[in-house]
C-alpha cells in the first residue's frame, strides 16, 4: 500500500476526518489537501534519503520518533505534539518555512483551498506520513534496506513512488531514481 493510502485508510479512515476537522475541512477537501501536500513530502524524503547518511537517518527517525501514534490514535493530531514533530520533520525534509509556504501555496492552487488552512494542515500531514512509514517499517524489519527497495517489496520506495508519481514532474522522476539507485533498485 503506498503512503496516501496508507494515510486515507488509517483507522478505517478516522484520521482523515479527525485532520479535517482540526482545520474546518470536509472529508473530500481534507482528502484532496492531503493528495496535494504529499507529493513534496514524500520528494522530501527521498531527496533526504539520497544524501550520505540520509536512508539511516529516516530509518532511525521511523523507528524510534514514536509517530506510529498519529496514524493509531487520530486524536492525538488534535494534541499540540502532533504540530511541533510535524515542524520538526517540515524542517528537515523542505529545509525552510519558506518552501513549506511555497509548498501550502502551490496545494492552495491544485485545491481551492486556503493557503493559511494548508499551512496549517502541512506540519499534520507530515506527522502522519512519517506515522504511516513508522508503522510499515515497524511490520517489516527490512524496510529500509536495498532488498526493500524491490518491486512489492513493501519498503520504503513502494510507499512513496506513487506518490512522487502523482506529483509529476522532471523532478518526481529524478527523486525516484536516487531513491531506487540508494535502495539498490534501477
Amino acid at each position: 500500500m503506498d503512503l496516501l493510502q496508507s494515510i486515507l485508510n488509517s483507522q478505517g479512515g478516522q484520521t482523515v476526518d479527525q485532520l479535517g476537522q482540526r482545520v474546518g475541512l470536509d472529508r473530500s477537501q481534507t482528502v484532496a489537501a492531503i493528495e496535494s501536500l504529499l507529493p513534496a513530502l514524500a520528494g522530501g524524503m527521498a531527496k533526504n534519503a539520497a544524501q550520505p547518511g540520509g536512508l539511516e537517518s529516516l530509518m532511525s527517525a521511523l523507528t524510534n520518533g514514536g509517530h506510529a501514534r498519529y496514524v493509531e490514535d487520530p486524536s492525538a493530531l488534535a494534541h499540540p505534539d502532533a504540530v511541533l514533530d510535524g515542524n520538526g520533520i517540515l524542517g528537515h525534509l523542505l529545509g525552510s518555512k519558506d518552501v513549506s509556504r511555497q509548498v501550502a501555496a502551490q496545494a492552495s492552487a491544485q485545491t481551492g483551498i486556503g493557503p493559511d488552512v494548508l499551512k496549517a494542515l502541512l506540519p499534520m500531514v507530515a506527522s502522519l506520513a512519517m506515522g504511516a512509514l513508522s508503522n510499515r517499517a515497524s511490520q517489516q524489519p527490512s524496510f529500509g534496506s536495498a532488498s526493500a527497495g524491490s518491486a512489492g517489496g513493501g519498503g520504503l520506495l513502494d510507499m512513496i513512488a506513487p506518490v512522487l508519481n502523482q506529483g509529476g514532474g522532471a523532478d518526481a522522476s529524478g527523486l525516484i531514481g536516487m531513491l531506487g539507485q540508494v535502495l539498490g533498485r534501477r
